[in-house]
């Protein structure tokens, strides 16, 4: 694989979806993404700020369940841990304002 380098978000932005097509993976990073937001609102309005140490782990971790069982890839974040990030927050975005699709197959 070659190694490249993208010199911004919107030229990273298509490989990232590149790397989230199955069904499965999708839904699961953006179930992990509303737990973020879930956990992110419920520790602010509890004051309860402990909680936010939970918000990476329910992000990442069902991101990271998408891809190592269905999409079989590694995931972005450990060579593009910034662009991932913002890539997670749009595609989430994306997906809940029809831009995108959970299904991607067949396209």
């Amino acid at each position: 694989m070659q190694d490249h380098r993208y010199s911004n978000f919107a030229e990273f932005y298509p490989f990232y979806l590149s790397e989230h097509t199955h069904p499965t993976c999708r839904k699961l990073h953006f179930v992990g993404t509303w737990l973020v937001v879930a956990i992110v609102i419920g520790a602010i309005a509890s004051g309860t700020l402990w909680w936010l140490l939970a918000a990476p782990l329910a992000g990442y971790g069902f991101a990271w369940i998408g891809h190592y069982f269905f999409e079989h890839n590694r995931p972005a974040t450990f060579k593009y841990p910034l662009y991932s990030f913002i890539g997670d927050w749009v595609m989430w975005k994306d997906l809940m304002i029809g831009r995108e699709k959970f299904n991607t197959r067949g396209k």
